[in-house]
């Protein structure tokens, strides 16, 4: 490619792209488009030809340029291209794409002129470019020849606007130089798009063509209807070179001929031709990468910084070294009794907000699952009774009793005693599950010790094992305490006399009025798709009502339900639902709400739904079963037991209910402790001041602190990742070091874009021998004691020695009047002896030490060459 300076650039970016992969991301760099526009046969084509270095784009007279061509330049080690519309096909003859073009253009729009929006997309992949995007588009034209429809000039700059509007877009405005500049389209729609002249460079083409005895050279400078980012004149091949297969390298080597031998372009002559474009809009690409580079800096320090503490452990890593896996032996060992203890005992950091854990799930085990069950087997009417009544037979044998046995009371409290040993026990089988569990959540934390955390969870949870046969033993020992001695004399208990009186009021019996029980979100999920469906309400439980609210506030209350004569069953799950379900409904076959038998309540989780069944039967509410064995035990009963039989069953059923409420609370207060002192606090013991000889004893330690492959390959990846983003920084650093970003110029008084044709400015040739009086050779061009030039281009301060000042005022006052709302006022200090504007033409340019300026020739009109 003739691109020298993208060339150049090239190697910044695969430095920067490389650090980036090393780390496993991409570099986004996103480098600018350049996008040409121009009138039609402006040269917008030879432009961007010359600026990738390869001739391969259709040129002729008239409209050539009939679609956009968005062509991608890619880097890679081979050169070809190929187009998006026939991706398998790779060109590596730059003639065969110039046809394939002409083909693809006809083939949409006809060959008779007609031009479409579809752009063609064109990707030229070779070791000479960056990956970089140039658009070419159609010719600004404002009467349709041919196939064009009438609005073709709105067509044209709709497309030209869809692509020189995004910020990061390159505005090259193309505009020859043998028509009148003030009447440049090119030129407007960048103003349009770009108002602060930021993006917009102009290109004056043709200027070997000018009429002879006139030059662009005012222009060229700046002076005359300025830009930004000002002018770059290029000289382009003619058709004639074209047809004659004249390359790149010799149009430039003509081109830099022509500048160097023109005697009003030979002292500017290395800021002009198409070298210079190109370093000006490599400049371009560099000061883009420059402003790239904070913000990669910031990404991949902030990298690095959550990287050092970890990477601190490695950098003097040894993994042989016996007194690091001691000391890492201590630590995790002593880590692991703190998390341990830390999810038994509840901490304030590291709270698990997603579910219960630890401590909190033993907490629930202790004061609902071992309660309910409690209940559950508590209210087992149809076989109590059913006993009581064959003990009482049984104990009077062949008599008839005239009064209630005490041996009968004794006989069924001891069975019913008896039967406490399985929940007791289920209880601790829960408890034990959750420790194991526990401890399992501790060990995470030695994973990258394989062996080490296998033989932790062995030791931990063997020593669990082995404390449950002694809970369990103890807390057997505690039944079989209850059931040796039946203490009647207890302050708690009934009594005979008591027990004749009592009704079944203690099955009814509620919590203190009015105390408010549990609350939280329920849904209830049979109300029909007709009266709104499922939907999640607030309840409120107390000791007397369940009462269900619109939302927490408690201000809006849907319904309000009394707690008599109410039960509980359970609902199996819908077949589509992750619901967990349970339903209260009256005995007494009466509806629960408005015209529901049953009112369905469901919660997210079967824990929700076990926790607020027992926070029911804290309020008396029991489950299904029990009522109906009652009912049913209690009709078998009194139709088979004769009056005063029945008397005797009731009365003893009385205290034995009584005193098995007795035995229920004091179990129900010893299993906690029991359980706590005999399993949960020794296990925390045991970690803290056994584990560590126990380990040391199963194993030698360096297989107990062997690597797991994972871990060293992580510690492996992550200092790979470390010294890879500190590589990364040093090459942004010398990226930063090694280029050079060009400041933005300053702002010009571009007003004349805004004028209308009617008020056209002076147009831009002038003669020649206005420029450089008889007598004075035109090539000695070197500082003159009048002002400095206009900043030229960026990327021309290298060939250029004059210090940058604001621009000249125009030709006429009042002519550059600042209408335009987005740019800055021109910056005009005040400089001595100001030429007024009413001077003749004609008065040549050298003036007096004292009065350092040169005039603006303002001559008559002249007819344009367009006209």
């Amino acid at each position: 490619m003739g691109n020298r300076g993208m060339e150049e650039l090239i190697p910044l970016v695969n430095k920067l792209q490389d650090a980036f992969s090393s780390i496993g991301q991409s570099c986004h760099l996103d480098l600018p488009q350049i996008a040409v526009v121009g009138g039609q046969s402006a040269g917008k084509s030879s432009v961007l030809e010359n600026f990738v270095g390869r001739d391969f784009l259709p040129r002729g007279s008239g409209i050539v340029t009939r679609r956009p061509l968005i062509l991608q330049l890619i880097f890679s080690k081979t050169e070809y291209a190929e187009f998006l519309h026939c991706k398998s096909k790779k060109f590596t003859d730059f003639e065969e794409v110039r046809q394939e073009i002409e083909a693809e253009t006809d083939r949409v729009t006809g060959t008779n002129k007609g031009i479409s929006p579809v752009p063609i997309n064109l990707r030229v992949y070779s070791p000479h470019v960056l990956n970089l995007t140039l658009i070419d588009l159609p010719g600004i034209t404002k009467v349709p020849v041919g196939d064009q429809p009438p609005d073709i000039e709105y067509q044209i700059k709709d497309m030209i606007l869809q692509f020189i509007s995004r910020e990061s877009s390159l505005i090259l405005a193309v505009t020859p130089a043998n028509m009148d500049l003030a009447n440049s389209d090119a030129l407007k729609l960048a103003k349009e798009v770009d108002p602060q002249g930021l993006r917009t460079i102009g290109v004056i083409t043709k200027l070997d063509l000018m009429d002879e005895g006139t030059d662009a050279r005012d222009v060229l400078e700046n002076k005359l209807l300025p830009l930004r980012r000002g002018y770059i004149g290029v000289v382009n091949r003619s058709q004639k070179d074209i047809e004659g297969k004249k390359d790149i390298r010799a149009a430039l080597a003509a081109e830099r001929k022509f500048f160097l031998s023109h005697p009003a372009y030979r002292h500017m002559a290395d800021r002009m031709g198409t070298p210079h474009l190109q370093k000006t809009l490599n400049q371009q690409l560099t000061n883009h990468i420059r402003e790239s580079l904070p913000a990669l800096r910031s990404k991949l320090q902030s990298q690095l910084l959550s990287l050092e503490k970890e990477v601190e452990e490695y950098k003097n890593f040894r993994p042989d070294d016996p007194t690091r896996k001691t000391k890492a032996l201590l630590q995790m060992v002593q880590q692991f009794g703190v998390d341990f203890e830390k999810r038994i005992e509840g901490s304030g950091d590291q709270v698990d907000t997603l579910e219960l854990s630890g401590g909190a799930r033993i907490n629930r085990i202790f004061h609902e699952r071992f309660p309910f069950e409690l209940v559950k087997m508590e209210f087992d009417e149809k076989d109590l009774r059913r006993e009581i009544s064959y003990a009482i037979k049984n104990i009077h044998g062949v008599r008839t009793g005239l009064f209630t046995p005490d041996l009968a009371f004794e006989a069924i409290v001891k069975k019913q005693v008896v039967k406490l040993k399985e929940p007791c026990l289920k209880c601790v089988d829960l408890v034990i599950q959750e420790l194991i569990n526990t401890v399992r959540q501790c060990t995470s934390k030695l994973s990258s010790y394989p062996r080490l955390r296998e033989e932790t969870e062995r030791i931990v949870t063997t020593y669990i094992r082995e404390r449950e046969g002694r809970t369990k033993d103890q807390i057997l020992l505690l039944i079989d305490i209850e059931q040796s001695y039946i203490n009647t004399n207890h302050e708690d208990f009934i009594g005979f006399a008591n027990a004749q009186q009592r009704s079944t009021q203690l099955n009814k019996k509620r919590a203190i009025p009015n105390q408010v029980i549990r609350r939280g979100w329920l849904t209830i999920n049979n109300i029909s798709l007709m009266k709104g469906g499922s939907k999640e309400y607030w309840f409120v439980l107390t000791a007397e009502s369940l009462s269900w609210y619109k939302d927490e506030e408690e201000k809006e209350k849907k319904y309000m339900l009394p707690l008599d004569n109410l039960k509980i069953r359970d609902v199996e799950k819908g077949f589509m639902s992750n619901k967990h379900v349970f339903a209260i409904f009256n005995t007494e076959q009466r509806n629960v709400y408005k015209d529901l038998r049953q009112i369905e309540l469901a919660c997210d989780s079967q824990e929700d739904v076990d926790s607020w069944k027992a926070s029911f039967l804290r309020a008396g509410v029991y489950p299904e079963k029990d009522q109906a064995e009652n009912e049913d035990g209690a009709q078998e009963n009194t139709f088979s037991m004769d009056p005063q039989l029945e008397r005797q069953v009731e009365t003893i059923r009385n205290l034995v209910d009584s005193y098995v409420a007795i035995i229920n609370k004091s179990i129900r207060d010893l299993m906690p402790k029991t359980i706590m002192h005999l399993m949960i606090n020794n296990t925390k013991a045991f970690i803290h001041h056994e584990l560590l000889a126990y380990l040391y004893s199963s194993a030698d330690q360096s297989s107990l602190m062997e690597e797991s492959a994972d871990q060293a390959q992580r510690r492996d990846d992550m200092l790979r990742m470390y010294h890879a983003l500190k590589e990364a920084l040093n090459i942004i650093g010398d990226i930063s070091t090694s280029t050079v970003s060009t400041p933005v110029p300053p702002p010009v008084d571009d007003t004349w874009l805004q004028s209308t044709s009617s008020h056209s400015p002076t147009p831009q040739r002038r003669p020649v021998s206005s420029v450089h009086p008889p007598g004075r050779p035109p090539a000695v061009r070197g500082p003159t004691p009048g002002p400095p030039l206009i900043p030229v281009p960026v990327g021309a301060a290298a060939s250029f020695s004059a210090p940058p000042i604001p621009s000249r005022p125009g030709p006429h006052p009042g002519v550059f009047a600042n209408n335009d709302p987005f740019s800055a006022p021109p910056q005009i200090p005040s400089r001595p002896a100001r030429i007024p504007p009413g001077i003749p033409p004609g008065v040549p340019s050298r003036r007096p030490p004292a009065a350092p300026s040169r005039p603006t020739i303002i001559r008559p009109a002249e007819p344009s060459l367009l006209d």
